[in-house]
């Protein structure tokens, strides 16, 4: 693999809104990022990712953007973008946003001229269509549920497509004039100092332009929209030929001039797509590794996802997806971001949630062939929030609270599931101290704060050597350390111990190098009989290591990583 400027990075996700505040108004801002730069360097990551911070009347979190080539107020300034940027640069920390460019706001410029004038340029900005007898062109289902079509505002019989919110409506790729626009704005912001972008639900800008009918699979006679996307690639043979010719030319007019880091939203792609994406000449630098952690999820409504993440199904679906990769390609490892639940609540039962289960996720994450991305508070063991239905402000849940109720789940079922797999577990105040409002605000926090900030915040564990946080960067210390660097970037992944249970284990080589990550996955003790000598631990999250003959005593919960030579 030819060695790029990124690869051997970390990776971290801010969620501005929810990050820090400096002016007592409840919501995070840019000052608050600049203020805690520091914190950030001495955490060890090297590349921040901000949730979108351009204006927007916040219908789904800003990401419904009504102006590209600003700030909102709410953050800040231009300025204040300026300087975050500057400051990062400093500390050799590059910044990245959120490039959203499948939608925008219906209060944007060019929606509000399409409104005024469907026939005229910016009509064609977007999709717009005429009903049948006054009913919607077709029967797809949005990703926050009800129909993808609404009516255009003063007419009729014209609707416009939109694959969320109806606030939201998706922008017509097929335009070159609107490519063109997105092409000048994303130089734009290059060339004022950011380092690349985050693409958001980019899978969904080619639209299959039959506009047929999808078999109905749900009580609202509709079918999921992302079914017309399969649809559409199987009858076109892939990618290449519809979607790759927007992404190849995205990249070739704004990406590749300014070798910028691009990280893709990027679902459900084969061995050949993966190359195509993001192999050496892919249209991204890499992607987020989301197949892996879907495992848990096997209902059919978001109520229904009322359990573990099985530590043996993750353990086999990263096996399965690190092989597929081979040395092809380079994903992002996640274990949460701002879509989804809190790991550390996902992933670890609630009885076995402490130092021990946290720092094994963590090791299990940073040491996978990969870029680790961390997302705020996963550091310091932030969990699921305990919601009430009036707390809720995610667009999602709610929709999909109204969805499991249709579909004939009890009401108080129906919240419980949704509330856990909620967005809004993500994006909880951050959790800085035991102050009030967890020292996020001096005012009113716009979402409910996690009431379990007194015993899991940042200062709290600062002061501690054995917290979860000083681990995270003795973890990511050890990841950047001279000695391991290329090993655990560049080195192979062999799946270890495949037969054991609740034992995730696998091995990095480079060369004669090689490092064998063993972890028990579970709240009991357990015995394995290793298959190879080491010569030495080199990093553990508990300090005692006990080995009798062949044996490992691993206790509950415990990694090692040990060094071997290869033979």
């Amino acid at each position: 693999m030819k060695k790029k400027w990124w690869h051997e990075k970390i990776g971290y996700q801010i969620y501005p809104k929810s990050f820090l505040d400096t002016n007592g108004d409840g919501v995070g801002d840019l000052a608050g990022v600049i203020e805690k730069l520091p914190y950030l360097e001495q955490l060890g990551v090297d590349i921040l990712w901000l949730s979108p911070v351009y204006p927007s009347p916040m219908v789904d979190n800003g990401y419904d953007i009504s102006d590209y080539e600003n700030i909102d107020p709410r953050f800040g300034t231009l300025e204040d973008m300026d300087r975050l940027i500057a400051e990062a640069k400093k500390k050799n920390i590059s910044i990245i946003m959120d490039l959203v460019v499948n939608h925008c706001s219906d209060q944007h410029a060019w929606f509000q001229k399409a409104i005024a004038d469907p026939k005229g340029s910016y009509g064609d900005y977007f999709y717009l269509k005429e009903g049948k007898d006054g009913k919607e062109p077709n029967n797809w289902r949005s990703y926050f549920g009800g129909s993808v079509w609404e009516k255009l505002p003063g007419q009729e019989n014209l609707f416009y497509y939109h694959a969320y919110a109806k606030e939201q409506p998706d922008l017509n790729w097929e335009n070159p004039a609107l490519r063109e626009e997105i092409y000048k704005m994303v130089n734009w912001w290059l060339d004022r100092g950011i380092a690349g972008f985050r693409i958001d639900a980019i899978i969904n800008i080619k639209k299959d332009l039959t506009w047929e009918d999808l078999p109905v699979d749900g009580p609202d006679g509709r079918g999921f929209l992302t079914n017309s996307i399969t649809r559409m690639q199987k009858r076109d043979g892939g990618t290449k030929n519809g979607i790759g010719v927007f992404l190849r030319e995205l990249k070739e007019r704004c990406f590749a001039p300014h070798d910028a880091f691009t990280v893709g939203e990027v679902f459900e792609v084969d061995r050949e797509q993966l190359e195509e994406f993001i192999g050496e000449d892919g249209y991204f630098s890499t992607m987020f590794a989301f197949d892996p952690i879907q495992s848990y999820k096997k209902g059919t409504c978001q109520c229904e996802f009322d359990r573990n993440m099985n530590p043996d199904e993750w353990k086999r679906d990263v096996f399965v997806n690190q092989k597929l990769l081979g040395d092809i390609a380079f994903e992002a490892n996640i274990i949460e971001n701002h879509d989804m639940a809190r790991g550390a609540t996902i992933y670890i039962p609630d009885e076995d949630y402490g130092f021990a289960s946290i720092s094994a996720l963590a090791g299990l994450q940073v040491l996978q062939r990969g870029m680790p991305f961390l997302y705020q508070g996963q550091e310091i063991g932030m969990t699921n929030c305990p919601f009430e239905l009036e707390d809720i402000d995610d667009i999602m849940t709610l929709d999909n609270y109204r969805y499991a109720v249709a579909c004939g789940f009890p009401e108080e079922k129906a919240f419980a599931g949704c509330a856990r797999e909620s967005r809004d577990n993500a994006r909880t105040p951050m959790q800085w101290s035991d102050a009030e409002n967890a020292g996020f605000t001096t005012g009113k926090p716009w979402l409910k704060v996690n009431p379990n900030y007194p015993e899991i915040n940042v200062a709290r564990q600062e002061k501690e050597y054995g917290s979860v946080l000083n681990f995270y960067r003795r973890l990511l210390c050890f990841r950047k350390s001279e000695e391991y660097r290329d090993l655990l970037t560049y080195g192979t992944f062999e799946p270890m111990y495949e037969d054991q249970e609740k034992i995730f284990a696998f091995k990095r080589c480079l060369g004669k190098q090689c490092l064998t990550v063993i972890c028990n996955e579970s709240p009991a003790e357990r015995f394995l009989t290793l298959k190879e000598d080491y010569e030495e631990v080199v990093f553990v999250n508990l300090p005692q290591v006990t080995r009798i003959g062949d044996n490992l005593i691993l206790h509950p919960y415990q990694l090692i990583v040990v060094e071997t030579t290869k033979k």
